[in-house]
């Protein structure tokens, strides 16, 4: 097993800014639940977790007429720094300010958590408070991509200032799966 690759905490930290939720007892574990339509990424993130996990994603029934994939890693001391980063601070999810992106990090967020419109790209960070929102703003600065933040019905997301997105796709693109490309804006 050994320690996490940089492959691997990229995908954990993107999944975390995403869909991504980690549970804790004495060490901690990563679940990763998304529809049935996304079976090809779920099985992409567990080919790329596998030496955590115990068993493959299983489809299960959640509702009436809703499939989903799911799987979650074996609880290991290796993600205890993620929920300690993630979590300890408050009940809820928050961004820790020691994040690092990479193109890596950026993508899976955006797998998980992206969208797009007629021409912009967004992220869907609903789930965190608004100076949680705003450090991922300066975040994705630092990474030469602009945007603001966009009131979507109550809560605001990420959106991309039209200006970078040919930038925002010379750094994903080569890395988004070919079943979530539907997502970019190309």
């Amino acid at each position: 097993m050994g320690s996490l690759t940089k492959v691997q905490k990229s995908i954990i930290t993107g999944k975390l800014l995403g869909d991504g939720s980690l549970r804790r007892r004495k060490n901690t574990l990563l679940e990763i639940n998304h529809s049935y339509k996304q079976k090809e990424y779920v099985f992409w993130l567990y080919e790329k977790l596998e030496s955590y996990v115990s068993t493959p994603p299983k489809l299960r029934k959640s509702g009436k007429n809703r499939f989903s994939y799911r799987f979650t890693t074996r609880s290991i001391p290796e993600l205890n720094v993620f929920y300690e980063d993630y979590y300890s601070s408050k009940a809820y999810k928050t961004v820790p300010r020691n994040l690092q992106l990479n193109a890596l990090t950026l993508a899976v967020w955006f797998m998980d958590d992206g969208s797009k419109d007629r021409d912009s790209v967004y992220f869907n960070t609903q789930q965190f408070d608004l100076d949680d929102q705003n450090f991922l703003l300066k975040k994705l600065s630092e990474m030469g991509l602009e945007g603001s933040l966009n009131k979507d019905k109550l809560y605001f997301r990420i959106r991309l200032y039209k200006r970078y997105l040919r930038r925002f796709n010379i750094l994903v693109e080569p890395l988004v799966i070919k079943s979530m490309k539907y997502k970019l804006l190309l």
